[in-house]
């Protein structure tokens, strides 16, 4: 008779990442996805071009159609008044990571730590392209950002957000908390 124990291996996690965004957050995400490969979790992740509460909404019905264990949606605040998503993402239990002024502000705390408030998407590009020239939104390359993921976790944990709140604090991200779960 064989004593030898039966393998077993933890059920994976099933996370649904939809970003509000495009081109820049998609291409992130699926950048830091290929780097990670986290065998404990299957990460899918979507882009949908709506306002905060309509991506709050799609991702909720996304979630229940596709038995998700899990779902964050990534949004920034632009010129958005991100409360009632907040709200909206709380009832349907849906994660919130929101940055402010914008998903660059994300991008740039991978090589400083910035908390002098940001006005703006254009102010804080011009920062960040003092470490990724010709940074260019429409063709983001996560080897820019690889080295400095760790960094970015602890600046975006250190800023001191509530999470969830992060459109209540410029500049804040609450990303750091989305990526460090893949990782």
């Amino acid at each position: 008779m064989s004593r030898r124990r039966q393998a077993h291996r933890e059920p994976r996690i099933r996370l649904l990442v939809v970003c509000g965004g495009k081109v820049t957050e998609p291409a992130y995400f699926r950048g830091l996805k290929r780097q990670t490969r986290n065998p404990s979790m299957s990460v899918v992740v979507t882009e949908k071009a709506l306002d905060p509460v309509s991506l709050v909404r799609y991702t909720a019905d996304k979630r229940r159609r596709e038995a998700y264990d899990e779902a964050w949606c990534v949004v920034d605040v632009d010129e958005f008044d991100l409360e009632k998503a907040v709200i909206a993402a709380r009832r349907e239990r849906l994660a919130l990571a929101i940055s402010n002024p914008c998903f660059e502000y994300w991008l740039l705390l991978h090589f400083q730590d910035c908390s002098a408030p940001l006005a703006c998407y254009a102010e804080v590009k011009k920062r960040l392209r003092k470490y990724v020239p010709g940074y260019d939104k429409t063709a983001l390359r996560f080897t820019d950002y690889a080295d400095g993921v760790a960094d970015a976790i602890e600046r975006g944990r250190s800023r001191g957000a509530p999470q969830g709140e992060e459109h209540c604090h410029n500049p804040s991200s609450g990303v750091w908390a989305l990526v460090e779960k893949i990782r």
